[in-house]
Parts: structure tokens; sequence; C-alpha cells
């Protein structure tokens, strides 16, 4: 692709490396943006420039928000005794959407996969321990993708809370095996939520 202006590759390149768009979306966005006026232009950057710098991991859940403790984390009407454990803050915007669930989140970051080397280690595990125990958490719900590296996590943290006397529970296999939450429709994932069992009913 030939471009008469440096300025104009660099941010067709820019655009192109976001996950999703090729290089003839690229332009066309870019091309969208020059025709703008120039204050819509510069109030768009500066909210991506402004998110960037501003944005945080709140301090207890580990999903996005702009102080240090999310407003679902604030939210007083939540149910603070049953956390629902996801893999990451894309999940937590899925479930979310579907307005059936109302206790907290804890956002690990990923899922156990030793082909890729990513150990418990690597995840917000310690992290999600210490708050059960702290704030004595009566319910852990595991709405985790149902693969093979999401059952592998969720066997592993349920052999770590065995001994901390809270209930484990999965979302229901309304989610197909192999498929990720938050590709799932939001009625389906909705009485996934509302319809979760006991873990040990399915452990091997």
């Amino acid at each position: 692709m030939n471009f008469s202006s440096k300025n104009i590759e660099a941010a067709v390149n820019a655009f192109a490396a976001l996950p999703g768009i090729g290089k003839k979306t690229a332009l066309r966005l870019v091309l969208h943006l020059v025709d703008q006026e120039k204050e819509v232009t510069e109030q768009f950057t500066s909210a991506i420039a402004s998110m960037r710098q501003e944005i945080k991991h709140c301090r207890r859940c580990y999903n996005l928000s702009d102080t240090d403790l999310c407003s679902i984390c604030q939210d007083k009407r939540r149910d603070e005794k049953v956390i629902c454990v996801v893999e990451s803050i894309r999940d937590v915007m899925a479930i979310e959407n579907t307005d059936q669930y109302r206790g907290l989140y804890h956002v690990l970051g990923g899922v156990i996969s030793p082909i890729e080397g990513i150990g418990p280690e690597q995840l917000n595990i310690d992290a999600l321990m210490d708050r059960i125990k702290k704030e004595e958490i009566s319910e852990v719900i595991m709405a985790i993708s149902p693969t093979i590296e999401g059952d592998t996590t969720i066997y592993y943290l349920s052999k770590q809370l065995e001994a901390k006397g809270v209930k484990i529970s999965t979302i229901a296999r309304g989610v197909s095996f192999g498929g990720e939450l938050e590709y799932a429709d939001g009625l389906t994932l909705g009485r996934s939520i509302l319809a979760r069992t006991p873990y040990s009913n399915q452990a091997k």
C-alpha cells in the first residue's frame, strides 16, 4: 500500500496494529478522521491518551477502573459474600451485560496453561485466596471458559479452596465446551450463572 503522506502511513500502521483491523480498514478509519473537524480528531486522540494514562486495575478484583476501587467493588448493593472468578476483564463485561449477577468479581488475568508457560504464580490466585480469607466469602463461582485450560484452572482453584469452607460452584454448561464467555449470548450466559451447580458434584 503506497502513501503520499508519511503521517497517514504512520496512522494507518497504528490502527492496523489493533486486533481484527487490516490495512484497508485502518486506512478507511484514518481518512474518516482526516475528514472530520480538527476538534473531533483532537477529542478522539485525547480520550485515547487519557484512557491509557489514567486507567488502572482495581486493587481488590483486578477489573479496569478509573480509581483504586472499581465501581462494582464500590457498589454497596452488591452481595459482598459471593465472588465470581473470571479469566479476563472481557468476561466481567459479558456477565454484567446479562443483568443476572449481583455479587463481586475476581479477574485471574488468564488461565493455567503449561504449554504457554502460564502457571498459578502468573495469575491473580494468591490475591483471590487472601480475599476469601479476609472478606469471609461464602461462595466462589467459577465462571471460566469451559476449555481444557479453563477446567484445569477450576480444578486447581478448587483444591486450594477445599480447606477454606466456602461453597464452590461452576456456571451451568449452557456455554458450549471449548467456547469463550465473551462470545456467549447474554441470555445463555445469564441462565448459566443463575443455574450454577456445586463443583463437588462434577469433580472427578
